[in-house]
């Protein structure tokens, strides 16, 4: 009876601690954030949503699923969500027309221009004549580097000389692998999934960028929030920062921690997974400061090859373009 009774106290008290946390974690202010329904920044939310990192750091965080990039843009300005994930140029590019966005980091990661490892290209200008498969559109920032890359590194206009198919990243992927086109510039994790295939890189956007005098520890994509938010919830977005650090450190360090992610990130073997977790890793932005330097190097020549459908009138870094800056 003394056991039954202490038993009885025990699971009360458990019980009391438990809906004491649940009604702490009720309190706490809710971060929504859109991302795109099989993009990587979902390996990190999920991170952060599974060891509590977003409570940890004063927010509940709910994801928003979104089908496409352009959705997720318009549920941000209309206030439907706190954050989304995009590159900086779209902030840099609102922020030139007055709109209030501030950027985090969240990853570097770019792909490359792959061909079959059979291909006899050794250079861009190898591909004269050739067909190229393009994920992301005419101005896709990838794309756009390796142009001016080519043009600087062999006096090749890559664009006039080949022959481009625009087309969604596992069309693209699918066209590669097949034979169908003789080179594929794609998102970095599929970019990835084609390297375990057995294709090559010829060239990395990371290189091309390099040589180009940019860069390439400028990171591209990060959330997004509005100036708004960050004035009158300073603490969510310092929040968002911190979660997004200890999410990165902990899939940097515990193998565990991937491994659990494998059944989103739809790896179909271990190289692929192996290729996958590799890339994500080497995508992970230092911590600190945005060298804004850099960044507007790399904004001024996006201007200039990509004109205003990609930056808008933003021909300069606006200020307080990066957050952490």
């Amino acid at each position: 009876m003394a056991f039954d009774g202490w038993s009885r106290a025990a699971g009360a008290a458990i019980a009391a601690l438990a809906m004491s946390a649940s009604a702490w974690a009720a309190d706490l202010p809710v971060l929504k954030v859109a991302a795109l329904e099989g993009g990587t920044v979902n390996w990190e939310l999920d991170t952060i949503k599974h060891y509590g990192l977003d409570r940890e750091n004063g927010f509940t965080l709910e994801v928003v699923p979104v089908a496409g990039k352009s959705g997720s843009d318009i549920m941000l300005q209309g206030g439907a969500v706190d954050a989304i994930v995009t590159d900086w140029f779209w902030v840099a590019r609102m922020r030139a027309t007055g709109e209030d966005y501030r950027f985090i980091p969240y990853s570097k990661a770019v792909g490359g221009l792959l061909v079959a490892q059979d291909s006899p290209a050794k250079t861009l200008a190898d591909l004269d004549g050739k067909k190229i498969g393009i994920a992301g559109g005419p101005v896709d920032k990838s794309w756009l580097i390796l142009r001016a890359y080519a043009e600087q590194a062999d006096g090749f206009d890559l664009a006039g000389k080949t022959e481009q198919v625009f087309g969604a990243p596992p069309l693209i992927m699918k066209a590669a692998l097949s034979g169908e086109v003789d080179g594929a510039i794609n998102f970095w994790h599929f970019g990835a999934k084609m390297e375990a295939a057995g294709m090559r890189e010829l060239v990395s956007v990371g290189d091309a960028a390099s040589a180009l005098g940019l860069s390439p520890e400028t990171p591209l994509l990060g959330y997004v929030l509005s100036g708004d938010l960050v004035e009158s919830k300073p603490e969510l977005a310092s929040g968002l920062v911190a979660a997004s650090r200890a999410a990165k450190g902990k899939l940097a360090t515990e193998d565990e921690a991937f491994a659990r992610l494998r059944p989103i990130m739809n790896a179909k073997s271990n190289a692929q997974f192996a290729a996958l977790k590799a890339g994500w890793l080497a995508g992970v932005p230092a911590p600190g400061p945005v060298d804004e330097a850099a960044a507007d190097k790399m904004l001024r020549l996006m201007a200039k090859l990509g004109g205003e459908k990609l930056v808008g009138g933003a021909t300069s870094l606006p200020e307080g373009t990066f957050l952490t800056n």
